[in-house]
């Protein structure tokens, strides 16, 4: 059973990010045996002087394959954590989403996409919530983050927005597209020009290179490198490229 959970708000300026919180929710699914959990993608979301957030207005998500009957248990373990390890002064929100009994996902993606865009209230998100099918919950302070983990959920069913939490790490700073290939965690490298990147052709890695989620799959984009004879052809893209995603 494939399902998505979303998270948001549940840092101040001091503690550990949402993204740490998401990543330890994924690993109890497995420490736990209900399931396995994908990558944790980062979703911005629209910066607002009516948007409370602590510095970058952006929600966690990831999916999850968990055995049938698990559900119920996956909602209240998570809801329990974001409870028991969310920030002081944090407004945390949590969205689980079964995909089988998801209803007018058209919806939910438009939710998310408008949250980039325009300012949501609460009771909006609850009556979405409520008539797609998806659990949402607050679960400290003001519980505004639920907006943005509906959001979030919204947006990684999408399938073309999100930075994946973490970077690559290789032993060198020059490598070929098919080493990048082989990497668990990518599914495709490709330019941002649309030209064809060969398997042979070099890149060469920046500084802490990101995928991002495009078509549903995680992609590393790159560039074209200014290159002499044997030189790189292609160059990861900085992190202040990836900002729109």
């Amino acid at each position: 059973m494939q399902i998505v959970i979303s998270i948001d708000d549940t840092d101040n300026l001091e503690s550990r990010g949402t993204g740490e919180i998401a990543s330890l929710i994924a690993e109890g699914l497995t420490a736990n045996g209900w399931g396995s959990a994908s990558l944790v993608t980062r979703h911005q979301l629209l910066v607002h002087p009516d948007i409370p957030y602590t510095s970058h207005n952006s929600a966690m998500c990831f999916l999850a394959e968990i055995n049938e009957g698990c559900l119920e248990q996956v909602i209240s373990f998570a809801g329990d954590f974001l409870g028991r390890e969310s920030a002081e002064g944090s407004d945390p929100g949590l969205c689980v989403v079964s995909l089988p009994d998801l209803k007018h996902a058209p919806e939910l993606i438009a939710f998310g996409r408008r949250a980039k865009l325009e300012v949501i209230t609460m009771p909006e998100a609850y009556q979405l919530a409520d008539r797609i099918g998806a659990h949402l919950s607050e679960h400290g302070g003001t519980g505004q983050g639920i907006i943005g983990a509906l959001a979030g959920a919204g947006l990684r069913l999408w399938g073309n927005d999100g930075r994946m939490k973490g970077s690559l790490k290789f032993s060198r700073e020059t490598v070929p597209a098919a080493e990048l290939l082989a990497h668990p965690n990518v599914d495709e490298v490709r330019s941002i020009t649309g030209e064809s990147v060969d398997a042979l052709d070099l890149v060469r890695l920046g500084e802490k290179p990101k995928t991002v989620l495009i078509d549903g799959a995680s992609v590393l984009l790159v560039s074209a490198a200014e290159a002499g004879e044997g030189e790189p052809l292609w160059q990861t893209l900085h992190r202040k490229e990836l900002k729109d995603y």
